[in-house]
Formats: structure tokens, sequence, C-alpha cells
């Protein structure tokens, strides 16, 4: 869970639905724009965003529209806080659900590397999971200043 006494924070919760990916994407990407983060680490965030909620929907609800995928995420100076969870099915083997390449569904053609992705492009990441009670994903990611760029 993200730290909403770090400064800005928000919250949002929506079905387990696969369109609602795209809207998780947007809402992340909107909240961050104030830090005015470079094309490459907008499009980093957006990435990990659409990987975690993807997991989410296929992974911890089968799919399952009546679950809830869960979104926090706050800002702290120049650092973005991101948590994404839900409180479905859980993870049996967190270690070896973290190797790449592997997916627990291969008869979906999933490539295995979400949790791979999401720890190349975050400064810090961070899985931990129950069977039965669900998965949190929490992140952090420090936005460079454009003007520190050009400086």
């Amino acid at each position: 869970m993200t730290n909403p006494s770090a400064g800005n924070f928000m919250q949002v919760q929506f079905a387990a639905l696969s369109e609602n990916e795209s809207f998780a994407r947007v809402v992340v990407a909107a909240f961050v724009s104030r830090l005015d983060p470079t094309m490459e680490e907008l499009n980093d965030l957006k990435t990990v965003v659409s990987e975690a909620v993807t997991n989410c929907i296929i992974h911890g609800y089968d799919s399952d529209p009546a679950g809830v995928v869960r979104i926090s995420a706050s800002i702290d100076n120049e650092t973005v806080h991101l948590s994404i969870e839900d409180q479905g099915r859980g993870i049996e083997d967190l270690e070896l659900a973290q190797q790449p390449l592997y997916t627990s569904k291969p008869e979906l053609e999933r490539s295995g590397m979400g949790f791979t992705i999401m720890e190349n492009f975050m400064d810090e990441f961070e899985v931990t999971s129950e069977p039965g009670r669900g998965t949190s994903i929490s992140m952090k990611k420090t936005i460079v200043s454009k003007k520190a760029l050009y400086n």
C-alpha cells in the first residue's frame, strides 16, 4: 500500500475486466503527469501498470469480472509509489512465479515476463502474495526532471 501521508495520492478500484487495463494505464499516467516525466519514463510506468493489472485479472481472478483490482499511488517529491493488488487466488510459489519465462497459463500463450519487466522498469519492486488471499505488487520510480536533463 502506498503512503497517503507522503504527499499527493490517489486510489482507484475497478472490475477485473481486461478492457479496464487501458483505463488503469491512463489513470496512472494522468496522475504522474505533474512530474513532467520523459516519454520513456511515462511508457515504463504505463507498461508496469499493464503487466500488473493483467496479472491480477488473468492469474489472480482467472478472468472472473467479479474480482476487484485496486491501484494506489502517491508522489513524494519526485518519487512515484505504486501499489497494484487483488484479493484473488494468490501465488503458490512466488520464487518460481518471478522466474523469467515462467507462466502458470501456457495455454493462453503468456510470455512469463511480467514480473521481470516490472522489476527492470522500476527502481524498487516487491511482490507479496498469500494463496487464497491475493497478491500485492509495490513499486517505486523516481522521475528525473526534464529541466535537470537540459541543464
